[in-house]
C-alpha cells in the first residue's frame, strides 16, 4: 500500500512538472502559434514519458500490469485521434484564429484531467461494487466498435451549423455570448445598450464557446475511452495513469497532425476492431478461459499499427491517382 502511495504522489507531482516545461519552457509566448517541429518535439516529449511511467509500473508491480498499463495507453492514444478531429471542427466553427487555438486547447486539457478522473473513480468503484457493470462496459464497447465501423467520420460543420447545434443553442440561452474574436480573453466587455443591455456588459468570446464544448465533448468520448480502459484492467492506478499521459500530449499532437489527420482514414477500422475484441474479450475472460495482457497487447498493436501503416499507403495511392489525373482545360 505504501509503494502504491508513493506512486500516486510521484505521479501528481510528474504531471504539473510535464505541464509546467510544455507551457512555460517550450510555449513562452502563448499566442505564438505552434510549427509542426515544435509540436514533433512536444508529442515526442509526452511519448517518452508516458513510456518510461510504464516502465515504472513494470519495476514496480511486474509484467502484467505494466503491458496492462500499455495496451490502456496504445488505445487512448489512438482513440483520441477522434478528439483531435473534433477539436479541429469546432475551432473551425467558431472561425478561432490559429495563434489562439494554444489557449483553448491549455485549458481544455486541464479540464480533461479532472473530469476523467472522476469518470474512472466512478467506473471502477461501480465495477468493484458491481461486477456485472463490466459487462455492460464491456457490451459499449462491442456496440461502438459496430457503431464506428459504419459511421461517417468526413463530416463537415459551417459556422451556421454549428449555430444551430442543441448544445450551443443550449449556451447562448444562458450565457451572453459575442461573435468577435477579443485575442486570447474567454470574457470581455461590450456596450449591450443599443440592444436594451447593459452599457458594460461581460460577454463571453467564441474562445469561451469552443473550451465548453471541447470540455463536453471529452466526456462524451470517455464513455468509450474509459470502459475501454477499465475492460482491460479494473486497476484505477492502472486506468487513470494510463488515461492521463495519453491526454497529456493531445494539444501537442492536435497541431502536429491537423493538416494531416485525413490521411487516417482507415484507422477508425482498426479502433473498430480493437474496441470490438476489448469487448469480446471480457465475456470470453468470464466464460471461456483467459487472454492474457500480452496478448491483449500484442493484437491492439498489431492492429492499430496495421491501420496507421495502410492509411499512409492508401493517402499515398490517392495522390498518386490524383496527380496522374488530367486537368480539365481552362475555357
Amino acid at each position: 500500500m505504501d509503494l502504491l502511495l508513493a506512486d500516486w504522489a510521484l505521479f501528481f507531482i510528474l504531471v504539473p512538472v510535464l505541464l509546467f516545461v510544455d507551457l512555460f519552457y517550450f510555449n513562452k509566448n502563448e499566442d505564438r502559434v505552434i510549427g509542426f517541429r515544435q509540436s514533433m518535439i512536444l508529442s515526442a516529449w509526452y511519448i517518452a514519458a508516458g513510456l518510461a511511467f510504464g516502465v515504472l509500473v513494470w519495476v514496480q508491480f511486474g509484467q502484467e500490469k505494466a503491458l496492462n498499463y500499455y495496451t490502456a495507453y496504445i488505445l487512448e492514444k489512438s482513440l483520441s485521434l477522434d478528439n483531435l478531429f473534433v477539436m479541429s471542427v469546432i475551432f473551425s466553427a467558431c472561425c478561432i484564429p490559429r495563434q489562439y487555438q494554444h489557449r483553448v486547447l491549455v485549458w481544455g486539457i486541464i479540464g480533461v484531467i479532472i473530469l476523467r478522473g472522476l469518470m474512472i473513480g466512478l467506473g471502477a468503484a461501480a465495477v468493484q461494487h458491481f461486477s456485472w457493470v463490466l459487462f455492460v462496459f464491456a457490451a459499449i464497447l462491442i456496440y461502438t466498435g459496430f457503431k464506428l465501423f459504419f459511421m461517417d467520420t468526413d463530416e463537415e460543420v459551417s459556422p451556421e451549423e454549428f449555430a444551430k447545434k442543441p448544445l450551443v443553442v443550449f449556451l447562448k440561452k444562458r450565457l451572453r455570448f459575442t461573435p468577435k474574436i477579443y485575442e486570447n480573453r474567454f470574457f470581455a466587455r461590450e456596450d449591450r445598450s443599443a440592444e436594451g443591455g447593459p452599457k458594460n456588459a461581460l460577454v463571453a468570446t467564441p474562445l469561451f464557446l469552443a473550451l465548453i464544448v471541447i470540455e463536453i465533448s471529452d466526456v462524451m468520448f470517455a464513455f468509450d475511452s474509459v470502459p475501454a480502459a477499465l475492460a482491460i484492467t479494473t486497476d484505477t492506478f492502472v486506468v487513470y495513469t494510463s488515461n492521463i499521459f495519453a491526454i497529456l500530449g493531445l494539444r501537442a499532437l492536435f497541431f502536429a497532425v491537423e493538416n494531416i489527420i485525413d490521411r487516417f482514414a482507415l484507422v477508425k477500422y482498426a479502433l473498430s476492431a480493437v474496441l470490438i475484441f476489448i469487448g469480446g474479450k471480457v465475456f470470453y475472460n468470464a466464460y471461456f478461459g483467459h487472454i492474457s495482457a500480452m496478448t491483449s497487447l500484442t493484437v491492439t498493436l498489431a492492429v492499430l499499427t496495421a491501420g496507421f501503416v495502410f492509411s499512409i499507403l492508401k493517402s499515398q495511392i490517392d495522390e498518386k491517382k490524383k496527380a496522374g489525373e488530367p486537368k480539365e482545360p481552362q475555357e
